[in-house]
């Protein structure tokens, strides 16, 4: 019948308040001590020094990039003869932005009309030996225009049909050597600016300076020119793993990162780009035509299929500057998780280690204020029953303490009035 007393003194109105218990258990005590250690490593080396938990972040900065390429190069082939390349020619758009295109190699089929002409043999379906293997008005998926129903001889050894189609069609022979090897030495030059709007703050990858010389005699360096952004295309496609000869010749596309780091705790001193390469693709190429209208009133056109390296220029930045609420949750994380080392190791103490039963009883005991009786001066001593009471555990409830009404419990050494035992106080 003790159930129901224990467990009526514990109701929702009761106050529950910390005990501190001073346990001589080293176990969980070096338990508790290493992850703590481990804690304020992370959040004080990784979490403020590293990874700069105190700053406040702008990871969006507003970007503006202008390339330009400088260069000149010569090719002799038969089909254009000795020609002049500049900028204009092998730079595609002109105007270089964030993408462009450096022109290293080319085939062309100058001054093609409009009319009938045999297909190229390394088209497929495009060989046959009568008229029937060329169905009118077919077009394949690589053809260079639509069947006529025709076989023709295109050469002593081939016969194809005979297309509608810018004549005569452009030759399927894969280069064997770039025609634009001077692209090696051509200077790129990349002035990007950030602005972190949320720090008001603005930084260019250029040195200013009013030496208008100093970016046609400077080449980038990591350590010695920071701030020169001009690159030779032979080193930058080898710092991306590239070797140019390959590149040249079939064409492919170079990724260029430029990242900005910025500490503007510092006053914007410890703020400069930092350069990555990486190859994106082994093959590249596109055609191009240049049209005009001969004197007999045919319009004609110059067919150029350009193989080359395309440019990916891609910006990235932060900036970071101290800021009290970054820097409040940083460590308020940190507090938190040493209290999860805390609640952990009352876990481990209460529940797994060997004396958790003996642990138990002494965290937790229910204390009560002293009751007082009729008369003012005959107080009831204060109990103290350990949590849980015996009754929840399934043993039988502690008696309560039995005291007469009137008959107060004597304290040795102090004679209480309406007591008849003598007192033991010396006299």
């Amino acid at each position: 019948m003790g159930f129901p007393r224990a467990t009526a003194g514990w109701g929702l109105l009761d106050y529950k308040t910390e005990k501190y218990v001073l346990t001589r258990n080293w176990r969980v005590g070096a338990l508790q001590r290493l992850l703590q250690l481990g804690v304020t490593a992370y959040v004080v080396g990784w979490a403020l020094l590293a990874k700069k938990g105190y700053q406040e972040q702008d990871l969006d900065p507003q970007i503006s990039v202008i390339s330009k390429l400088k260069g000149v190069s010569v090719t002799q082939i038969e089909e254009l003869g000795n020609r002049l390349w500049d900028v204009a020619d092998f730079v595609k758009p002109p105007q270089g932005e964030n993408v462009f295109f450096l022109v290293t190699n080319f085939l062309a089929a100058p001054k093609q009309v409009q009319g009938r002409c045999p297909e190229h043999p390394s088209i497929p379906l495009a060989n046959c030996w009568a008229d029937e293997d060329c169905p009118e008005g077919e077009m394949g998926t690589h053809s260079h225009g639509i069947k006529t129903g025709q076989c023709v001889v295109f050469n002593d050894t081939h016969r194809t049909c005979e297309i509608q189609a810018w004549c005569p069609v452009e030759s399927g022979t894969v280069p064997t050597k770039p025609l634009l090897i001077q692209a090696e030495n051509f200077t790129l030059f990349i002035k990007n600016t950030v602005t972190f709007s949320k720090f008001n703050f603005s930084k260019s990858n250029a040195l200013e300076t009013w030496n208008t010389t100093y970016f046609k005699r400077c080449r980038y360096d990591p350590h010695s020119s920071p701030y020169c952004p001009v690159f030779r295309i032979g080193d930058l496609v080898a710092a991306a793993g590239g070797v140019f000869e390959d590149l040249a010749l079939l064409g492919g596309a170079v990724g260029l990162n430029v990242h900005w780091d910025c500490d503007l705790d510092a006053g914007g001193s410890d703020c400069r780009p930092h350069y990555s390469f990486h190859l994106q693709e082994r093959s590249y190429n596109f055609r191009t035509a240049t049209h005009w209208w001969e004197a007999s009133g045919v319009e004609a056109r110059s067919l150029l299929k350009l193989y080359g390296i395309r440019f990916d220029i891609l910006v990235t930045g932060r900036a970071g500057k101290f800021g009290l609420i970054p820097t409040t949750v940083t460590l308020g994380t940190g507090a938190a998780w040493l209290g999860v080392i805390t609640f952990f190791c009352d876990l481990l103490l209460l529940h797994v280690d060997g004396e958790a039963h003996f642990y138990w009883r002494t965290k937790y005991e229910e204390a009560k204020a002293p009751k007082v009786t009729a008369n003012p001066e005959q107080v009831v001593a204060p109990t103290a029953r350990a949590w849980p009471p015996r009754g929840l555990g399934g043993g039988p409830a502690p008696a309560p303490a039995a005291a007469a009404s009137g008959s107060p419990t004597p304290v040795p050494g102090c004679s209480c009035p309406g007591s008849d035992l003598p007192s033991l106080a010396p006299s």
